[in-house]
């Protein structure tokens, strides 16, 4: 296939309006007139980067990955396709082991799915990102405190020995969070702090032992003093870790994008939703990890947990943003080139998990593509080298 006359940027470079030529799955050539071989799609006017990569959502549609039904996952998994993202991580949240088991047995299945359609029946599952259960109980917001624990290596092998499990997030402050950082960074498994009242100290200790993530950064962590210096301090401060922001315009505040973003570098950040399942649904009542939900003018909040503006922790559960919209706000926020900006959407992810193969337009990358307009707002969805979703007709 050849996608033609687009507008390609990928991360640190903006290749101007070429033609992306595409065989199998793969991207093979970039350039004008990169071939004339192959199924032709016009994309003139069109602007083409690296397919986004949600590596923390929880659902979308009405769906949510711990219902851990198939259907769930072909529900968020396709409808993330309009949202511009090509793969995500099924998150969970603070629920029972055989739970979280079931979710990575239906990760798995969705897997085997989505290799029998081409690519076509929605965006690709990389892998688990496991939103607890090892939480500071103060600092769990919308994570169901009846099923917190303490940080547990073996907990996490046996999900992984279903389901590859690429992140974990954990509040370095409670027992034995270091040693299990050592253990999972050892297995291959990327460790991120959140739901955290960790200070400064204890992140640098964390740090040490492994921990190159910060979920949700500043949301359910203890915020800045100036003499008390806290894990968003840290974050700050720390040039190897990467900082994940929500950047919907309720968990972050636009100058507060732009000082992390001043201080991180376009090479330390990453956009991600946070999305709950009433993503792309109407107000209501909606569920998460069996906690009820109110959602309202954009917003999703705990229905039974009243609302304190001077609560270090809100009663902000999830959001209800979708991916593109996003990534509009922090283009919009930040000011930064196209060619930067999109670091934040899945080079960054994939850099910071290992996956080698994902986050740029290049020869030999694997070609997971969205095709945007001038306002940033997705036109197409190309999935390993296939129109998995289009808005409108590009041949």
């Amino acid at each position: 296939m050849i996608i033609k006359g687009s507008h390609v940027i990928t991360p640190g470079r903006d290749c101007g309006i070429v033609d992306i030529a595409i065989d199998g799955d793969r991207i093979v050539a970039i350039g004008s007139g990169a071939s004339d071989v192959g199924e032709v799609f016009d994309a003139t006017g069109l602007i083409a980067v690296p397919g986004f990569f949600d590596i923390h959502s929880h659902g979308r549609g009405g769906a949510d990955f711990c219902d851990a039904t198939d259907s769930s996952f072909d529900t968020i998994g396709r409808g993330k396709l309009a949202d511009g993202v090509t793969g995500f991580l099924a998150t969970g949240l603070t629920r029972p082991e055989a739970e979280l088991a079931e979710i990575c047995r239906c990760a798995v299945r969705y897997g085997e799915r989505f290799a029998r359609g081409n690519g076509e029946s929605g965006a690709r599952c990389l892998g688990v990102h496991l939103e607890g259960p090892f939480f500071n109980g103060e600092m769990a917001g919308a994570q169901n405190p009846e099923f917190l624990r303490q940080p547990d290596a073996a907990f996490v092998k046996r999900l992984v020995a279903i389901a590859p499990v690429r992140k974990v997030s954990l509040a370095p402050e409670l027992e034995g969070a270091e040693a299990c950082i050592r253990e999972l960074v050892a297995a291959g498994i990327v460790v991120s702090g959140g739901h955290s009242a960790a200070d400064y100290d204890t992140f640098e200790r964390a740090r040490c032992a492994g921990m190159t993530h910060l979920t949700h950064f500043c949301n359910a962590m203890m915020p800045i003093h100036h003499l008390r210096p806290t894990m968003v301090t840290g974050g700050l401060l720390a040039d190897d870790v990467y900082a994940e922001i929500i950047t919907d315009g309720v968990h972050l505040s636009d100058p507060m994008i732009r000082l992390i973003v001043k201080a991180k570098g376009p090479d330390r950040v990453m956009v991600i939703t946070d999305a709950m399942c009433a993503a792309g649904c109407s107000d209501g009542i909606y569920e998460l990890g069996g906690l009820k939900v109110r959602v309202a003018d954009g917003c999703a909040r705990l229905a039974d947990v009243p609302y304190d503006p001077k609560a270090v922790v809100s009663n902000v559960a999830g959001s209800v943003a979708l991916y593109d919209a996003c990534f509009r706000r922090y283009v919009r926020v930040t000011g930064l080139p196209l060619e930067e900006a999109v670091k934040a959407t899945s080079y960054n992810q994939c850099v910071s998990l290992g996956i080698a193969d994902l986050g740029e337009i290049a020869p030999g990358k694997l070609a997971d593509i969205t095709l945007l307009n001038a306002d940033l707002v997705p036109q197409a969805t190309i999935v390993g080298g296939r129109i998995a979703w289009s808005r409108r007709q590009l041949r």
